[in-house]
């Protein structure tokens, strides 16, 4: 059996010097700093969501989700139709805005390789992401509204796609660079081409990111406003609305063809216009704007999780 020392001496190291004690000093001052603005930031969210709440909470009730304006301004009814018009415009817009952003972001990452289109493609991409929205309005007027002859749902959707693309383009050619080369090349060792080790390998690597990327783009146009002024003008008609008697038919499919309704746009129109309900119920429109891309955002990323 071992003898228990008696007494354990304890050695201390050299004292810190006016150097370490100066960069001790600077590593928590700029660490509190990190803390002190994040959260100021969240401190801003929450400020922006209790006013949201505030002015716009007594206006949410089940007639603001299922009933259309009333055309009265002392009593203006709900924003059925909007609800309906923004939730369509952003999945038109995303049926052509996701696939090409990422086809566009997959060239950029895996095909730059002596490829003279690789760089003025990521230029034009660059410029079109920081173009204003309003610009993208006034291109779709001339180009998507005049020649039809009327303001319609198919130029805002297409309008928001153009605001999308470069967005998914860059996010996703960003996030498959992240990938480590020895993916790449395990999976070509292992005899796969490269498409396959791309869309088997590469991608499902950087799903969660990509999704990330998307979801930055949807909630950027879910909140754009001038480009559907000058291509949906917008409308106080239910789309698609179907007499329940009569049921559902294809010919309301021709809304899309017609001056279309969106939260942003209704939310525009109430809040510039004199009436205080109508402003109540544009703050309403704003917190159900947010509410529906935070599920939309928990929901792509559970999908994305599971997969």
């Amino acid at each position: 059996m071992s003898a228990i020392p008696e007494k354990i001496e304890f050695t201390v190291g050299p004292a810190l010097t006016l150097h370490d004690k100066i960069d001790r000093f600077k590593s928590n001052f700029m660490l509190g700093l990190c803390i002190a603005f994040a959260a100021s930031v969240l401190f801003l969210l929450l400020l922006v969501v209790s006013f949201l709440v505030y002015q716009g909470a007594t206006s949410l009730s089940w007639d603001f989700f299922t009933k259309p304006p009333s055309g009265d301004p002392h009593a203006p009814g709900g924003m059925l139709h909007a609800i309906v018009g923004t939730c369509t415009l952003i999945s038109m817009a995303s049926v052509i805005g996701i696939p090409v952003g990422m086809l566009a972001g997959v060239y950029l990452s895996e095909y730059d390789v002596e490829s003279k289109l690789a760089g003025p493609v990521r230029f034009v991409s660059d410029v079109l992401a920081g173009v204003p929205s309003i610009v993208v309005g006034i291109l779709g007027y001339e180009l998507l509204v005049r020649p039809i002859g009327n303001y319609n749902a198919w130029a805002g959707a297409l309008a928001l796609a153009f605001i999308m693309i470069p967005i998914v383009a860059r996010t996703t050619e960003e996030m498959l660079r992240l990938v480590p080369q020895s993916y790449r090349e395990a999976s070509i060792a292992l005899g796969a081409n490269k498409a396959k080790t791309i869309l088997q390998v590469v991608i499902p690597s950087a799903t969660g990111s990509i999704v990330t990327g998307i979801m930055l783009a949807i909630a950027r146009i879910a909140g754009e406003t001038a480009p559907l002024i000058f291509t949906t003008l917008g409308s106080r008609l239910i789309p698609f609305y179907a007499d329940p008697k009569s049921g559902f038919e294809l010919s309301h499919w021709r809304d899309l063809n017609q001056p279309f309704p969106s939260l942003t746009k209704q939310v525009y129109d109430y809040a510039t216009g004199p009436y205080h309900e109508q402003k109540n119920v544009a703050m309403a429109g704003i917190l159900t704007l947010i509410v529906l891309i935070f599920l939309v955002n928990i929901s792509i990323r559970l999908v994305a999780r599971r997969k």
